[in-house]
């Protein structure tokens, strides 16, 4: 019943970090492993689905640390990117943008969600993946950058 209650909601937040369907699927099902496992260590301090939430998040990012084979900007390019254009994204569909997500480079798809749709500070976002604030900051730019052209291209196409 946990798995049927909370599986879709966490399975878009997967999709969010993975590469693809599949790896988020095995995001989902080790996510879930862990949910049961630990589900004696839920101190009801807050919303079960967050923790839930919580332990999905842990598990994509365990798993960008394992892979390894991202691409890091160094410090210096931090602030050379220009933004793209503004663009509305009345007409995007969800899965398009979550397609457009999942192209990104692994870390700055990383910083990306962990920055602009989980909340977390550069700060934390350093400590949980061993890199620089800088380079933090450097990724978020660079990967903006990278969607704003994308939704811009789309733009012009449609």
């Amino acid at each position: 019943m946990l798995y049927e209650m909370f599986s879709g909601k966490m399975y878009a937040v997967c999709l969010r970090y993975a590469d693809d369907a599949e790896e988020a699927s095995d995001m989902l099902q080790d996510g879930f492993i862990r949910v049961f496992e630990n589900l004696s260590s839920f101190r009801h301090q807050g919303s079960f689905e967050g923790w839930v939430r919580r332990i999905m998040i842990n598990t994509a990012l365990e798993k960008f640390r394992r892979k390894k084979n991202f691409y890091s900007l160094d410090d210096d390019e931090e602030g050379k990117t220009e933004p793209a254009e503004e663009n509305t994204l009345d007409d995007l569909f969800a899965e398009e943008l979550i397609g457009m997500i999942q192209e990104l480079t692994p870390q700055y798809r990383m910083v990306f969600n962990l920055y602009a749709l989980e909340g977390y500070s550069h700060k934390e976002i350093a400590g949980m993946m061993g890199i620089s604030e800088g380079t933090s900051k450097s990724n978020l730019a660079r990967a903006r950058t990278i969607l704003q052209e994308k939704l811009i291209k789309m733009g012009r196409e449609r």
